[in-house]
């Protein structure tokens, strides 16, 4: 059974292993620093279909068999599937993996949903309620466009705090036993809400949120920063990377030197026009699956925390004059159990 040592951390006391992983991507993000470690790369970011959002599913679909066929897996062998993503009622998830005939979990935790995925897959396998549980997220940059700011044919100006939301989706397989990587601990995140209300400034509004959760973890383990690896934050970008600093330091918490952000290395933003970086569900998915779990694997890194953040609002409540209200949530994974 998982250790509860918070109302809001577990340490796993079984050996959950991430037993494979997959991500892929739309071209922009092929052409990032991170191009190589992905999947696949799809140079047409329609994937072949109709509409954006069929799209963004096939995107989930293909990271998903591409996690299954690394695993040596059926469909049949996964008890439980945890997926979300940005989209209305999370279609891009249910329309895009309708076929697969695996228990099916639905979540909204908007760009947390990587984490949120992957803490309850953990818990899952961690108290043998799964023996193979997947987590999986994705996003699209014309979906997103299209429900929370202006359709592409607009041609809206964007703000130098507004982000670029990744074309991509990571899916991974988390077993009850296994060789490594391992989910060592998890933290759920609580709601953060400092009264943003600028759509187009999503680090601001989600920085404290990974503030919150972040110093929940350290004080509720007894560790440091310095004693990871990194800690890598879901897509704060360069706005809400440089509050998420400032904000630990008045709590006596330095994370400069070990703090990565998967908004800022997925792009480049001296020649990629992404503005404070890149965002969405699939950003810290697919860097995540594509970047730090094999680094992980191959022992490059040993100790990391992740910690994807997400902006719980939507059209409606924006229009109706509302905050951005934040969450983030927290996996520790390491190279040895």
């Amino acid at each position: 059974m998982s250790e509860k040592l918070s109302h809001s951390t577990y340490r796993m006391t079984g050996r959950p292993s991430l037993r494979s992983f997959a991500a892929v991507v739309g071209k922009k993000e092929g052409e990032g620093p991170l191009g190589p470690c992905f999947d696949q790369v799809f140079e047409d970011t329609t994937l072949g279909m109709e509409t954006w959002e069929k799209a963004e599913s096939q995107l989930q679909k293909e990271a998903v068999s591409l996690a299954l066929k690394k695993a040596e897996l059926l469909n049949s062998q996964i008890d439980v599937l945890f997926a979300g993503d940005l989209l209305n009622q999370c279609i891009g998830s249910s329309f895009g993996l309708r076929e697969l005939n695996i228990p099916f979990v639905g979540l909204y935790g908007a760009c947390s949903t990587m984490a949120e995925s992957l803490a309850l897959a953990s818990l899952f396998a961690d108290n043998r309620l799964a023996d193979h549980a997947m987590a999986v997220t994705s996003s699209h940059f014309a979906s997103a466009e299209r429900q929370f700011r202006f359709p592409l044919e607009y041609g809206g100006v964007r703000t130098p705090t507004a982000q670029w939301t990744v074309t991509g989706s990571g899916a991974a397989v988390v077993s009850a036993d296994g060789e490594g990587p391992y989910v060592r601990g998890v933290t759920l995140g609580r709601i953060q809400d400092m009264g943003i209300n600028d759509i187009n400034n999503m680090g601001a509004a989600m920085a404290p949120a990974a503030a919150s959760t972040i110093k929940q973890y350290l004080m509720d383990t007894g560790t440091r920063p310095q004693d990871y690896d990194g800690i890598y934050t879901g897509d704060l970008g360069m706005v809400g990377s440089e509050l998420l600093l400032q904000l630990l330091s008045r709590e006596d918490v330095n994370l400069e030197g070990v703090h990565q952000d998967c908004g800022l290395l997925i792009f480049d933003r001296e020649r990629q026009d992404v503005h404070a970086g890149g965002s969405g569900c699939g950003c810290s998915g697919s860097v995540l699956c594509g970047h730090i779990l094999p680094r992980l694997r191959e022992g490059s890194l040993k100790n990391v925390l992740f910690i994807a953040t997400g902006a719980l609002m939507s059209p409606t409540s924006m229009q109706q004059g509302e905050t951005i209200p934040s969450i983030a949530h927290l996996v520790h994974l390491s190279r040895e159990p």
